[in-house]
């Protein structure tokens, strides 16, 4: 039983960013900030590795990349509302440096999508008018993040009784339990 719910977990998982519209398309990221209190803010799940690994993209300047740089320790949180389901993805972040990976994933991002990473200002800075925001031609400060996961937790809200599995990587294997709910 533990191994359909892993399937079904990394299906859904997958079905987030290769089909539009999925609800775990968009995810919660969560991190710390300098005195370790909890950040979140939404982003968009951009690809999956066979290892489960999630990338997003976001810019380099932003405060959560700074927030990875010194403490790599992050939760995802997706939620399916017609499926009542929820999965908690924890574990570890790294910024990816391949300029080969880079470049090749830049080069998939559409035209007018690409000027969310041109600003001229970091994201988060303050500017008088929301329509006066300036671009960069040539630069940009595109940034590819890789959550490695460490545990996934699985929840079910369904009658008579919700399902809870907490899966956890271990030597390249994932094994799960049943938690109480």
């Amino acid at each position: 039983m533990v191994e359909g719910i892993f399937k079904e977990l990394k299906t859904e998982l997958l079905n987030g960013y290769s089909k539009k519209g999925h609800p775990f398309r968009y995810f919660t990221l969560a991190t710390s900030d300098e005195t370790n209190a909890p950040q979140q803010r939404t982003v968009v799940l951009r690809k999956i590795t066979p290892k489960l690994e999630l990338l997003f993209y976001t810019d380099k300047r932003s405060s959560k990349v700074q927030q990875l740089l010194k403490n790599d320790a992050v939760s995802a949180l997706f939620y399916h509302p017609k499926q009542l389901l929820q999965l908690k993805v924890d574990g570890k972040a790294e910024i990816v440096n391949d300029e080969k990976i880079i470049s090749s994933l830049w080069s998939e991002i559409p035209l007018k999508s690409k000027k969310d990473y041109t600003t001229q200002n970091a994201p988060g800075s303050l500017i008088q008018n929301p329509d006066e925001v300036d671009y960069l031609n040539e630069e940009n400060h595109f940034c590819i993040v890789q959550i490695i996961p460490r545990q996934i937790e699985y929840l079910q809200l369904k009658s008579p009784n919700h399902l809870r599995v907490l899966f956890k990587e271990e030597n390249g294997q994932w094994k799960g339990s049943f938690l109480v709910p």
